[in-house]
């Protein structure tokens, strides 16, 4: 598998090096011996893909890692870059008992990864749970995390799986999305490859976009998995916004993790307040831009992103701008960006803007991230499949109406977390074997 698009830039590894160091052998074990291995274990049902916590954890207590990393990977496949970029400061260990006592949660999240990168390093592959070869055939549409975690699935229970993605590489917004210092496209395509020596197929470079393209997929597969993730970034819709020197969030992102991007300078405005918008203004920091803000519509206590991430964007030196929205967006005589805002408040639920409010300020790049719009064309070809809203509508199985396909990850939930389209994409995998074995 290509690693062509993936950046190994000493000065990027240099600026985008991890939040949070892996714990040492000792420290492992000791962290270990403080878990209380609850009867209950509410850190598991915490958890989307309900790793079996204190097991794993009791494993690594005891020197036996290559049985912690089995134990978790038997529940969640993407368990390392889950370790990583999942919030497990409002999952697992936001569920800890220890927080009842007013003590420091078990560092789930760091002992779940210091598994993984044993299990890394040994070269080893999960163990399938099924041997010798079903005939159950599946293509799963779209790269990312859930169509990852339902294709293992399928070949860890010995039937066939093929994964169709339109870019270059798998591994969706892991590989393309998520800010190097959580989680580094490499480390997504090192997953990635040990997916594919389980026997999952991969079609890159393959764009299913139209109803024939579905058509010839029904005839190849027994079943289809849409895991095809969120559309485009929404637009801000205001004059000038395609500008040369406006780049949507996730634009930012890939641009840098593949090598594309490697240094801003000046000032640069992100619209939104989100995990994303602040994964961004954390990139233009470390990319060097002098100044960042973010500009938010509402205020402080109305942003979306989680209140660890915006404690660490401020620690990166990003500037909040409260209750702004942009209005225009144009060129100065010296070419500079000027991104017209105004002032805004809530009214009745509504956001109106102030009369007579409106300022200038000058920057360099604009860059929006407001949200990812739903995948509207594909889903107008999906013939007898629901759709509400922009999402596909399927059970808690992943079934939809169509018995040919089954959906789960963003598409489906509207847009969560990486360990969220995992757990999806396992349940559907399952129920495509009950439904296959029903006839």
């Amino acid at each position: 598998m290509s690693r062509t698009a993936i950046t190994d830039d000493p000065q990027i590894r240099e600026r985008f090096g991890e939040l949070k160091p892996a714990l040492t052998a000792q420290a492992a074990v000791i962290e270990a011996d403080r878990c209380l291995n609850c009867f209950d274990a509410p850190c598991t049902a915490a958890c989307p893909t309900h790793i079996d916590v204190p097991g794993f954890i009791k494993r690594i207590a005891s020197g036996n890692l290559r049985g912690s990393a089995v134990k978790i990977l038997d529940a969640n496949i993407l368990g390392a870059s889950c370790a990583r970029v999942c919030p497990v400061d409002v999952l697992c260990e936001g569920a800890c008992v220890m927080n009842r006592q007013n003590l420091k949660p078990i560092q789930i999240g760091l002992l779940q990864r210091h598994a993984m990168d044993a299990f890394w390093a040994s070269g080893e592959l999960p163990p399938v749970k099924a041997e010798g070869r079903r005939k159950l055939r599946v293509a799963c549409i779209g790269g990312g995390p859930a169509s990852l975690a339902c294709a293992a699935e399928i070949c860890r229970q010995g039937a066939q799986a093929t994964v169709i993605e339109r870019r270059e590489l798998p591994g969706g917004l892991n590989t393309y999305g998520v800010a190097e210092y959580k989680l580094r496209a490499a480390d997504s395509v090192r997953e990635v490859e040990m997916i594919r020596r389980l026997g999952v197929e991969f079609r890159c470079g393959v764009d299913v976009d139209s109803a024939a393209a579905l058509e010839a997929l029904e005839a190849e597969f027994d079943y289809l998995f849409l895991g095809l993730g969120l559309g485009a970034m929404q637009r801000l819709n205001v004059p000038g916004e395609g500008s040369e020197g406006v780049m949507n969030a996730l634009e930012l992102i890939a641009a840098y993790k593949t090598g594309h991007l490697k240094e801003l300078r000046g000032t640069v405005v992100v619209v939104g307040a989100g995990n994303t918008a602040i994964d961004a203004a954390n990139a233009a920091r470390r990319l060097g831009a002098e100044t960042v803000y973010m500009m938010y519509r509402r205020g402080e206590s109305e942003m979306s992103a989680f209140e660890f991430e915006y404690e660490h964007a401020k620690q990166e030196g990003v500037q909040f701008l409260w209750h702004r929205v942009p209005v225009a967006i144009r060129k100065d005589a010296d070419g500079r960006l000027v991104l017209g805002s105004v002032e805004v408040q809530q009214v009745n639920g509504r956001l109106e803007q102030i009369p007579e409010s409106q300022s200038e300020m000058a920057c360099d790049l604009v860059v929006p991230a407001i949200g990812q719009s739903p995948l509207t064309e594909l889903l107008q070809e999906l013939r007898g499949v629901g759709v509400k809203d922009g999402r596909i509508v399927a059970d808690a199985s992943g079934r939809t109406a169509n018995p040919k396909y089954f959906a789960g990850g963003d598409c489906v939930n509207g847009g969560r977390e990486v360990v969220d389209a995992v757990a999806g994409g396992k349940r559907a995998a399952v129920a495509m074997f009950k439904a296959f074995a029903e006839g």
